[in-house]
């Protein structure tokens, strides 16, 4: 069911408008189109048709065309790509397109084989990726190629292509009838991957046809069988969730799971741990997620939430998976309800800031370390206060000098526990600063 042609291609309507790099690097140089010798990276989720526009461009060129994976070719392969690719423009004037699959697993010496063919344009480089090509292509290369982001497919995108593979001689050719219910169902294991898509809506048929006569449902229309939700199961027991462990869906995942604890959507935080969880993602690096968290977007709202993120971090360590979401679950439902406060968070950061900038007075002698010698002569310790001395276990007392005593770094909220806490700051601020001034 691989489209043949521009016109078959579903989805990705904003990187195939005309006068864009694509159109114009499938339309033949006969029909008066200027050869781009621009390459291209194309960049987006598994399923949303990388390869197949490589090879329609080529196709619709006229270009000859190369197809190597990354995972299996190397510097070798490359190099006799390239030189086979120069002997055909220098002696019959065709061009070569290298569609370069999963470019990302190329090392960096890997990649810059490919320079000196992309470079002089003996090559045009199509290279697709899952991960951010910011990341993964080295600087030279990316900076002599277009990237062009495709989006994954949306249900109208993958319920078109369905429909069409049921009906298409290419594909099923009417063996089969789709229901409504059924396609459903298909869209939602799909995930925006039309090669998920077809995978089980192929399955499912196979499934539907091999079952006994008596109990398929046959349609008026003639012999065509109908595809039942038991098929579709037999298909796909599970969905197969999209996750890469190392690119993009990473770092989304985790930043949708900490936002949505950190924004109260305790719902949303479970959907997102358990999309990493059946993922395969690593459940210490959930946790230490979860313990920062509780510092930096909690913190003394509620001092209980930090070792409760502790606590289920050395759950998890102890009992490991399965039994470990469990830990996680609680953690991330009460980190989620907790009431929120980011100033120690901003407290640190703050003087950070003074202290690089400049920002940083003497220490007042009555602080300082009065154990050695001649200390005493030289004022170190003169003056100090203990406050365990005075029945409220607080004493007026200088503890900054003036440079930096009118700075304010801790700033209470007045949310959860921290309400009590501000207010006791406030009386203790008060009584601390009361010092006379010498």
């Amino acid at each position: 069911m691989r489209p043949s042609t521009l016109a078959e291609v579903v989805g990705q309507k904003h990187i195939l408008k005309a006068g864009g790099p694509l159109i114009a690097l499938a339309t033949p140089a006969e029909q008066g189109a200027k050869i781009s010798a621009a390459s291209l990276i194309l960049w987006g989720p598994p399923g949303t048709g990388k390869t197949t526009l490589a090879q329609v461009v080529a196709r619709s060129s006229g270009r000859r065309f190369v197809e190597l994976s990354a995972i299996t070719a190397g510097v070798k392969e490359v190099r006799e790509v390239l030189d086979r690719a120069r002997n055909d423009k220098d002696l019959y004037g065709v061009s070569t397109v290298l569609f370069l699959d999963e470019i990302h697993r190329f090392s960096k010496a890997q990649q810059d084989a490919l320079l000196p063919g992309v470079e002089a344009g003996v090559v045009v480089l199509i290279a697709a990726t899952t991960e951010n090509p910011s990341f993964s292509v080295i600087s030279p290369l990316l900076s002599r190629s277009l990237v062009l982001t495709l989006q994954s497919l949306s249900d109208d995108d993958i319920r078109e292509l369905l429909v069409r593979a049921v009906a298409d001689p290419r594909g099923l050719a009417g063996a089969v009838k789709l229901g409504e219910a059924c396609l459903e169902q298909i869209l939602r294991l799909a995930l925006g991957d039309a090669r998920r898509a077809l995978t089980i809506l192929e399955s499912a048929a196979v499934s539907a046809i091999s079952r006994p006569k008596p109990t398929s449902k046959a349609t008026k229309a003639g012999n065509a069988v109908e595809i039942e939700l038991v098929d579709i199961e037999a298909a796909a027991d599970r969905a197969l969730l999209r996750y890469d462990k190392d690119g993009d869906q990473h770092y989304d995942i985790i930043s949708a799971f900490i936002k949505s604890v950190r924004g109260s959507d305790a719902d949303a935080a479970i959907h997102y741990l358990a999309r990493m969880i059946e993922g395969g993602e690593d459940p210490r690096f959930i946790a230490r997620r979860l313990m920062i968290l509780a510092a930096e977007d909690i913190g003394l709202a509620d001092p209980q939430a930090l070792p409760l993120a502790v606590a289920a971090a050395e759950t998890v360590a102890m009992i490991g998976m399965p039994e470990g979401r469990i830990p996680l679950a609680e953690a991330t439902i009460y980190l989620a309800l907790a009431p929120k406060s980011n100033t120690a968070y901003n407290a640190i950061n703050s003087a950070l800031t003074d202290v690089r900038n400049g920002v940083v007075g003497q220490v007042p002698n009555a602080l300082k370390s009065s154990n050695f010698a001649k200390a005493q002569e030289q004022g170190a310790g003169v003056g100090y206060e203990y406050p365990h001395d005075s029945s409220r276990a607080v004493v007026p007392q200088r503890y900054l000098d003036d440079k930096v005593l009118g700075r304010r770094y801790y700033l209470p909220k007045d949310v959860g526990q921290e309400r009590e806490l501000g207010e006791r700051w406030g009386k203790l601020r008060e009584i601390v600063r009361s010092f006379k001034a010498k």
